[in-house]
């Protein structure tokens, strides 16, 4: 009944997409092409299994990224250095089984080291009482709200300090220890070993 958080395999791009396209009206849908854009340039593309079986994933950018969402253009042009958070999604039959905090202590515990900010939104036009809770209960204030002009859906945008940031700059600055759990940056594809 563990949860085990790791990143995701080129493999399971197609697994990756029907999950999202199955998430709901919360969720936007991707096609394979985007999908395929997040494992070649994501900062962060994990995935969570339970019971042997994937039950979410999530998709991360650091903001010097040039990554091509509106909303995190948004935060681009507020904040100057934040990890956001593009996508979660979570299995409908993993739902309130812990999947999501696994996620976020996880994308924190990577984001801490190397930002000050985390920031993320949830879509305000179909029920989302329980999505501002949860983000709330992890720290997350909204900072303004923005509408996706291409899909017309308002969002809350929301922002966390990070509070050990800058105890981790001022201790190591951009020379993190190379222990396993640091989880160094994702490499570009060009550099991942073939069949990983």
């Amino acid at each position: 009944m563990s949860i085990v958080i790791r990143d995701v395999r080129e493999h399971e791009l197609d697994s990756v997409l029907a999950l999202n396209n199955n998430a709901g009206l919360a969720i936007l849908p991707l096609d394979a092409a985007k999908i395929r854009r997040f494992y070649e340039t994501a900062e962060y593309f994990r995935i969570a299994e339970r019971d042997g079986n994937m039950a979410g994933f999530l998709v991360g950018y650091g903001s010097d990224s040039e990554h091509d969402s509106c909303n995190f253009a948004w935060f681009q042009q507020r904040y100057p250095s934040f990890f956001y958070i593009d996508r979660i999604v979570v299995a409908s039959r993993r739902r309130g089984g812990g999947v999501g905090r696994a996620f976020y202590a996880d994308a924190q515990s990577y984001a801490e080291l190397r930002y000050p900010q985390m920031a993320c939104e949830v879509f305000l036009d179909h029920g989302a009482d329980a999505a501002l809770l949860f983000h709330g209960s992890f720290g997350f204030r909204e900072v303004g709200q923005n509408t996706m002009p291409e899909v017309d859906v308002r969002a809350s945008m929301l922002l966390k300090d990070l509070c050990s940031y800058g105890w981790v700059k001022e201790t190591y600055g951009e020379n993190l220890p190379d222990v396993p759990w640091v989880g160094h940056t994702r490499r570009p594809l060009a550099a991942r070993p073939t069949g990983t």
